[in-house]
């Protein structure tokens, strides 16, 4: 058996049992290494100097974890949770308004956390556990939370040619010429309409499966009971040290920086009292803890996956027997980059793998330039929702789940697999084929 289908899948089917997902990692990076043939010492040494590159991803977690409890100290977040309930004490017909505006503030932010404020995923556990109290009222389901905010990021990198996208697709009209078949970034953005489109579909297919409320455990929010009493000079501290977090970030490009810049801002100012800041850091380091391990153990798996060889044989084998089938070896294709970016949780570490290989073969096909760029560009963005590596799953999660009642697989992993993969294998696969 291919070491690559053998990893991921043990390391799917186990987190699908439940078992937890850094376990499920580890288990089966090892079942790929050993089934390669590589060894038990090999295994280790490529899964131990794998883990390394996690560890700047589990830091900057962590402190963004910090930093989002922090400001939630402030009690900024009741002065929104506050309005809200205005909006709906008593007016039961103005709970769908509220939902529609909870679902646009959610999707743009998405949007814009990719290009005009790239800050990714750090925006998630600012913005998502304040509102939990108003999606538990409003019965929401929690897995159409997910599903928007990965089509928000995944969507956007995609198709828009700025910030991480700017990055995403520069990665793949770079590696594509590099194998090859010069092409233009600029293109990109035409080549991946179609499969975005796809994406936007299956979110309003989900917005239908998941439209019935769900019940979740939670206390009635009272105004009473918020503090909404925060001075002006919190609010200005707090609204400081969101700006120049985010500056820090964008003009060092870490996420590391940009938390800590925040911290010290609030520190300085008094937002965040000294007394406190101990207590307050380490609760919100833990909440982020779950995306470190995960990150760092990712990594792990990846660079097993990478140092067995066999994504080149997966490739080359599935794809031996076609027999020039143009339109059958696009869908083939597009099924390895799910199957590896699965396994790798990140589309932008996924296309320089398959490029290589791809793109040769593709040729051979005698498939148009705008075809292969749909084609790699589909590919590496296939898997990076569903995947429990992935940040696109990894981010809602750590903001759902602050209270303990959203599963990262069967909540996040699994509806954002079926309405975001499904569509963009479709949608993928026909604007290649119409692409020839």
């Amino acid at each position: 058996m291919n070491a690559v289908i053998a990893a991921v899948a043990v390391m799917l089917i186990l987190s699908l049992l439940r078992i937890n997902v850094v376990l499920s990692l580890v288990l089966g990076a090892f079942v790929g290494g050993l089934t390669s043939g590589m060894g038990i010492e090999s295994t280790v040494q490529s899964f131990t100097e794998g883990l390394g590159a996690g560890a700047t991803i589990a830091l900057s977690y962590g402190l963004l974890g910090g930093f989002a409890i922090a400001i939630a100290k402030t009690g900024i977040p009741e002065l929104m949770i506050a309005g809200m309930l205005k909006i709906l004490k008593g007016e039961s017909n103005r709970k769908g308004l509220v939902k529609v505006l909870i679902f646009f503030l959610i999707f743009v932010m998405s949007i814009l956390s990719q290009n005009v404020i790239p800050i990714h995923i750090a925006f998630i556990p600012l913005l998502i556990p304040p509102i939990l109290k108003i999606l538990n009222m409003l019965e929401v389901d929690r897995r159409i939370i997910a599903t928007l905010i990965a089509v928000g990021l995944i969507g956007t990198y995609s198709f828009v040619p700025a910030g991480f996208g700017a990055i995403f697709q520069d990665i793949v009209a770079t590696q594509v010429s590099e194998a090859g078949m010069a092409v233009s970034s600029r293109d990109v953005p035409a080549a991946m309409g179609i499969p975005v489109l796809g994406m936007l579909i299956g979110l309003i297919i989900a917005f239908a499966v998941y439209r019935k409320p769900r019940h979740y455990k939670h206390s009635e929010v009272e105004m009473e009971s918020l503090n909404v009493n925060v001075s002006k000079f919190i609010m200005f501290s707090t609204a400081l040290a969101l700006v120049i977090s985010l500056c820090a970030q964008v003009l060092t490009d870490s996420m590391i920086v940009g938390s800590f810049a925040g911290i010290m801002i609030m520190y300085f100012t008094g937002a965040l009292k000294w007394r406190e800041a101990d207590e307050i850091l380490s609760e919100g380091m833990k909440m982020m803890a779950f995306i470190g391990f995960v990150m760092i153990a990712a990594n792990g798996f990846a660079a097993v996956i990478n140092a067995t060889g066999d994504v080149d044989s997966l490739i080359t084998n599935s794809l031996t027997v076609l027999e020039g089938n143009r339109s059958l070896a696009v869908f083939i294709m597009l099924i390895i980059g799910l199957v590896v970016t699965m396994g790798i949780g990140s589309s932008f570490a996924t296309v320089p793998i398959i490029a290589t290989l791809f793109v040769p073969l593709a040729q051979g096909l005698d498939m148009s330039p705008l075809a292969i760029l749909c084609l790699i560009g589909t590919a590496g963005a296939l898997g990076d929702a569903g995947s429990p590596a992935s940040d696109s799953t990894l981010g809602p999660t750590a903001g759902l789940n602050v209270d303990g009642q959203h599963h990262h697989i069967w909540d996040t992993c699994v509806p954002t697999f079926i309405f975001i993969n499904i569509p963009l294998i479709l949608f993928g696969w026909i604007a290649c084929v119409f692409f020839l």
